[in-house]
């Protein structure tokens, strides 16, 4: 039978040490931020509408109660040329689209 004594290692202690510096992480908790931009904003259309004509309608009269000016006509007539061959001959029940002018309509 041998004797040996197997090495106690208990009571060794270590540490490291680095030559590397250390550095912290930004903090960025309270960091804000905001847009500006000299891009001119624009409105989106204004939406079209909807009017079923009525007996003794004309289209001088539908464009004078919405676009305050019965001159408009032509607006609602080349917005509706899918329905109207005739300025003219519009009956009453036919549903027209009236288109948004732009605000320097006139």
């Amino acid at each position: 039978m041998s004797t040996d004594k197997k090495p106690d290692f208990s009571n060794v202690q270590s540490s490291v040490k680095s030559t590397e510096e250390i550095v912290e992480k930004p903090d960025f908790s309270n960091v804000q931020s905001s847009v500006q931009s000299t891009e001119e904003i624009i409105e989106p259309d204004p939406v079209e509408q909807a009017y079923t004509v009525e007996k003794g309608d004309t289209l001088s009269a539908i464009a004078q109660r919405f676009y305050g000016k019965a001159s408009r006509w032509h607006a609602i007539f080349e917005a509706n040329r899918d329905q109207l061959d005739d300025p003219d001959r519009i009956h009453p029940g036919q549903v027209l689209r009236i288109p948004a002018l732009p605000d320097d309509a006139s």
